[in-house]
Order: structure tokens, then sequence, then C-alpha cells
């Protein structure tokens, strides 16, 4: 019914063993079944209007980290205590971490830009962002929609990241 995204110690390899089981987040397996949660008026704004208001961002990272799961992933993301400093999700490579954002809108992903130019991680070269926007690159930043989520695992194969 739900998946578990673990909080990462450090955003670094190895990922087992590098996470902390009593900070998690949950996602729905279903995204589906996270729609048909939200309350009447909620439902309607979104079948009748197409507008997703406020559940905009829940539902793309919902949609991304389901997407990830069916992929054969497991979940982490990165909350560092002391900071703002904040990712969505992480998958490992044969040779690299990569951060992957979710933004609702084409943001900035400021965390992402942190991780990627610190020396400090060095597993860290380039990252995915799923948005609602079209693909893309920049400054070592993939940018795909978020209907592209299910191809993660295919691109990075693919892409020899």
């Amino acid at each position: 019914m739900v998946n578990i995204c673990y909080c990462l110690n450090f955003p670094e390899l190895p990922l087992q063993g590098n996470y902390d089981d009593t900070k998690y987040k949950i996602y729905f397996a279903d995204s589906g079944l996270l729609v048909a949660m939200l309350d009447e008026e909620a439902q309607e704004d979104l079948r009748t209007n197409k507008n997703l208001g406020v559940y905009k961002g829940a539902l793309y990272e919902n949609v991304v980290g389901e997407a990830m799961v069916k992929a054969g992933y497991k979940l982490y993301y990165y909350k560092r205590d002391d900071s703002t400093l904040e990712q969505d999700f992480f998958v490992r490579t044969a040779s690299a971490l990569i951060p992957v954002e979710v933004k609702a809108k084409n943001g900035t992903a400021k965390s992402m830009r942190t991780l990627i130019s610190s020396e400090k991680y060095a597993d860290i070269h380039c990252g995915i962002k799923f948005t609602g926007g079209n693909i893309g690159y920049s400054d070592n930043i993939y940018t795909f929609p978020c209907f592209c989520a299910f191809l993660l695992k295919r691109y990075l194969v693919g892409a020899n990241i």
C-alpha cells in the first residue's frame, strides 16, 4: 500500500547502511489511491478544472517515487538538519550517486546544484530533475517531464552515467 523513503545520513555511497530507519517519508504505492483519498471538493477540482493547486507538488513527487519503485529502486532522500539542503530522491548507478529532484514547475533545484558542485560529495557528478516542463540539460542536470519517470533506469543505463 505504501512505499517508504528513508533519510540518508550522508549523500554518498553506499546507500545500504547509510540511512536512518527512524526518519522516513511515505508515498502511496498507487498514485490513483492518493487521488481517491482526497476530499470530494479536491477530487472534483482535479477532474473538472484540471486544477492540481496545493496538491500538485505532492502528486508529482508521489508519481515519480512510484515509478522509481516499479523500476526496482529503493527510495532514499536527504535532508541536512542544520540547513535547507534537501533532496527528494537518490538512485545509484555502477559508478555514481544521482540526486533526483521533482518540481511541479520548472524550479531551480538549488539543493541539487549544491550537491553537484560541492567537492564534499565526490560520488555525485550530475542530477536528474523531473518537472511539468520539457526535456533539457544545463549545468550537469538532465531535465525530463514527470511522465517520463518510468524510463529513468533505462536512460541511466543507456547514457552510461
